[in-house]
């Protein structure tokens, strides 16, 4: 989704595991000073309204109904003029120039209000706010007016689409979100190529980063962070003159990552030993699921099936749907997970749910089994469909605005 508030971005707020603190306690103390409606127990500056979107989003995509107080704490957070800050302690306080505005948290709202429904008010303010803070070549950055990255502006795309909205249509001096995430595909013809970079560095150069390159695969196909399995069309490297062809570039790069270091990827924070990077591989999972790349996105999720569960409980309720939205994007069980229940541990994190119950579509797609295949041919699904985040985007900003 990615971002999205992805691990690359939280990592340079020392927070870790791609949209969610490194040490989240997965059940709120009830002696907290947190608000009861929020979900996880750690601090929420930096990410109260991206992991309350994902929570919702992920409940919402089970056919779970949240806790009443806990939708409306979300819409609350929107300042008067659309934009929503990483998190308002007080939401009463109206907004000032001093309030640090948030495209990826706005974008994440965007998708978790739409998808619950009943807040087109929240949802239509929210995206004419995104829609007044584009930049000139057509992307996002995570704040207003910062310079665009890969992440920030693949999340708004999916927040754009999961409104209705066009995003090709959305332009700023004639150019559109696609023109802004052509030119951060870096070209193919070397080790790196079909990657996205998140920004280019000082110089003007193009880096490769998985985490972006989740979140640019799921921007390029339009998708935001809760996607159903698409169509593959066979393409090798060529050049990306279309969002299509860098989202297959991109998909290759994935799945080379992946495959290299046993069907996950590895973190490389500056300083540190590389490890499975938890977040972003379920981030990878639902980018390749979306373009029809089925095979890696099989193994990947059952990867995250086996190692996944101790990263999960530390770091909370993003987390939890992350893994969630990976697992929908496969046809696997979320109830069953490696033998976790994901929702009900998603739920366990904040207030509990209106009802945990199944929707009787939630059941029929889990009654056709984990296996990738079978659920593909039972739903007969040929469609690219659209986080954040864990665009996902697991992610976002690689610097914390103040």
């Amino acid at each position: 989704m990615n971002v999205r508030r992805s691990a690359a971005v939280l990592a340079a707020v020392a927070v870790i595991g791609a949209a969610t603190p490194a040490a989240a306690d997965p059940s709120p103390s009830p002696s907290r000073a947190f608000p009861s409606a929020l979900y996880g127990g750690t601090d929420p500056k930096f990410d109260g309204v991206w992991r309350q979107s994902l929570a919702l989003l992920a409940q919402d995509t089970v056919g779970v109904k949240p806790a009443a107080k806990s939708v409306q704490w979300l819409a609350r957070q929107q300042c008067a003029d659309g934009g929503f800050a990483s998190y308002r302690p007080d939401p009463t306080t109206a907004c000032d120039a001093k309030t640090m505005l948030d495209t990826n948290a706005t974008s994440a709202a965007v998708q978790a209000l739409t998808a619950l429904g009943g807040h087109e008010d929240v949802t239509r303010k929210a995206v004419g706010w995104l829609k007044s803070v584009q930049n000139k070549d057509g992307g996002w950055g995570y704040s207003p007016g910062g310079a665009s990255d890969t992440n920030s502006t693949s999340i708004v795309i999916g927040a754009l689409a999961a409104a209705g909205e066009k995003p090709d249509q959305v332009v700023k001096d004639g150019k559109s979100p696609y023109d802004a995430l052509l030119k951060l595909a870096l070209p193919c013809g070397g080790d790196d190529d079909g990657a996205f970079a998140f920004q280019p560095d000082k110089k003007g150069d193009l880096a490769p980063n998985a985490d972006a390159t989740a979140a640019g695969v799921l921007g390029s196909l339009g998708k935001g962070m809760l996607v159903e399995p698409g169509k593959k069309s066979d393409v090798t490297c060529e050049k990306a003159a279309t969002p299509q062809q860098a989202a297959a570039n991109g998909a290759g790069y994935l799945t080379a990552a992946l495959a290299k270091d046993g069907d996950h990827l590895m973190s490389a924070l500056a300083g540190a030993e590389p490890q499975p990077d938890f977040g972003n591989t379920a981030d990878a999972v639902v980018a390749l699921a979306a373009r029809g790349d089925t095979a890696q996105a099989e193994k990947s999720v059952r990867w995250l099936e086996k190692n996944s569960a101790s990263w999960a409980a530390q770091s909370g309720p993003a987390a939890y749907a992350q893994l969630i939205f990976a697992a929908h994007a496969t046809g696997t069980n979320p109830r069953d997970f490696g033998g976790a229940d994901l929702v009900k541990q998603l739920n366990a994190t904040g207030p509990a749910p209106q009802t945990a119950e199944k929707t009787k579509a939630a059941d029929e797609k889990e009654d056709s089994g984990s296996d990738f295949f079978g659920v593909w041919w039972y739903v007969g699904v040929c469609l690219v469909a659209g986080i954040g985040i864990g665009f996902l985007f697991t992610g976002r900003k690689k610097k914390q605005q103040p």
